[in-house]
């Protein structure tokens, strides 16, 4: 019996972005397609099969502590990312200066999605989504370039809209304008 239900939910790949060095910054570059490797978008600064353990895993292991790369895409909702935009006081927000490496148009209330809901491209390349993104003070810096001010509204704006972060479980390619289906574990949610 499948363990993940598929769903008539389907969205819009509307963005694709790439971070060739986070040291230098956070913004992500524009592109039309993207190879997914199991060890995420090659050359992205969020890829790797492992990665170092950061703030968001101290109750588990200690800072810098190699682990599984469930973060390789950070993955925000079109729709999402617009009511970021007003709350910031701006038209836009690119997803550019937030790091991005996809926008999903179509799927409501993404940056809830149950977690190892799966994300199924046109051609049958596949992320599974880890956990909800949680806003940061990093984009600000990136933001408040282009849009003094807006940059320093950003984490409270997106609180609960960041989108999600994910890892690829079958390889393939993705472009602008392909479909996504949304899968969600069959399972009723937990309730202690």
């Amino acid at each position: 019996m499948p363990a993940l239900a598929p769903t008539k939910i389907t969205g819009k790949v509307v963005w694709i972005g790439h971070v060739p060095d986070r040291d230098a910054s956070l913004r992500s570059h524009a592109v039309q397609t993207a190879e997914l490797t199991y060890a995420g978008i090659p050359g992205e600064v969020h890829g790797g099969l492992t990665r170092p353990s950061c703030s968001r895993v101290l109750s588990q292991y200690p800072r810098n502590t190699e682990i599984r790369n469930v973060r390789q895409l950070s993955v925000v909702s079109a729709e999402e990312l617009a009511e970021i935009a007003a709350e910031c006081g701006l038209e836009a927000l690119d997803p550019a200066l937030i790091g991005a490496s996809l926008v999903i148009g179509g799927i409501p209330d993404f940056s809830h999605l149950p977690p190892s809901s799966r994300l199924q491209f046109a051609d049958g390349s596949t992320i599974v989504v880890d956990m909800q993104n949680r806003p940061c003070h990093l984009p600000a810096k990136v933001i408040n370039a282009d849009h003094p001010g807006a940059g320093d509204k950003f984490k409270t704006a997106a609180k609960g809209k960041r989108g999600v972060t994910a890892w690829v479980e079958r390889e393939g390619h993705i472009h602008l304008d392909d479909s996504v289906t949304l899968h969600v574990p069959d399972q009723r949610a937990w309730a202690p």
